[in-house]
């Protein structure tokens, strides 16, 4: 076979097997759509915003010295929302049956960028549940962190709620079809490419030239009466034959 393929020659080879790519290509879609759909629970976010200000402000005004130690706490408070001390209390208090570590994994901690706001997302099967972990998780640390660090500057601007048709953010059904598709096409066009690079036998001219490095000297072409004769035909055709030589 040839070491190189031309892209004319590589539109025939996966013409000649589009069924087999087809195939594959539906069977990883299929698989896909039932994992997601019936395999898959639906996850569910909701999020509470934190505000992180001074506890007395002279004037009733911020300044920009304030603004900037603020800013420099972000970062604190960030670690210190999903810490065993804060997320065991959450546990405790709302009595769920889960670990500081899983709970860990379920809550997501952001702040905009030069923002004194802190999102804090929960993730969860059961949206009632995310709604309490998030709104918890606020309460803990705004009642905590008076002891932690000697201070009282955390506000809750806006809580999380139970939403009425919340869609779960996963398993993001569309994505995964399209993933299917992409993978279910370069598995069929991998075999297909597989078959050909693997298959060694002599199919035409150009291959016994590639091959054995000869000339082509003639060409039988392919027989299309029947293979077999039957007894009368075969004597018919003899007596034309003698007929003929007479």
């Amino acid at each position: 076979m040839k070491e190189t393929i031309s892209l004319q020659e590589l539109f025939k080879i996966l013409k000649k097997r589009i069924v087999l790519i087809f195939s594959i290509l539906v069977m990883s879609v299929t698989i896909a759509a039932v994992v997601s759909y019936f395999f898959l629970s639906p996850i569910y976010e909701v999020s509470t915003q934190i505000l992180i200000n001074q506890k007395e402000l002279e004037q009733n005004q911020f300044n920009t010295q304030d603004i900037e130690t603020n800013l420099q706490l972000i970062n604190t408070y960030n670690v210190i929302i999903k810490s065993p001390v804060i997320l065991s209390k959450v546990i405790d208090n709302l009595e769920l049956n889960t670990t500081t570590d899983l709970l860990y994994e379920k809550i997501e901690v952001n702040s905009e960028q030069n923002s004194q706001v802190i999102n804090v997302s929960v993730q969860d099967s059961n949206p009632i549940r995310a709604v309490n972990i998030a709104n918890m998780t606020a309460e803990v640390l705004q009642n905590e962190i008076r002891t932690l660090m000697n201070v009282d500057n955390i506000t809750v601007i806006s809580p999380a709620v139970n939403k009425k048709n919340i869609k779960p953010v996963s398993p993001n059904i569309p994505l995964n079809l399209v993933i299917a598709t992409v993978i279910g096409v370069m598995i069929g066009v991998g075999i297909t490419l597989l078959k050909v690079y693997l298959d060694t036998s002599i199919k035409t001219e150009q291959d016994v030239n590639d091959i054995l490095e000869l000339s082509i000297l003639g060409l039988v072409s392919p027989i299309t009466q029947k293979k077999s004769i039957d007894s009368k035909g075969l004597k018919s055709l003899r007596k034309q034959r003698r007929h003929k030589s007479v």
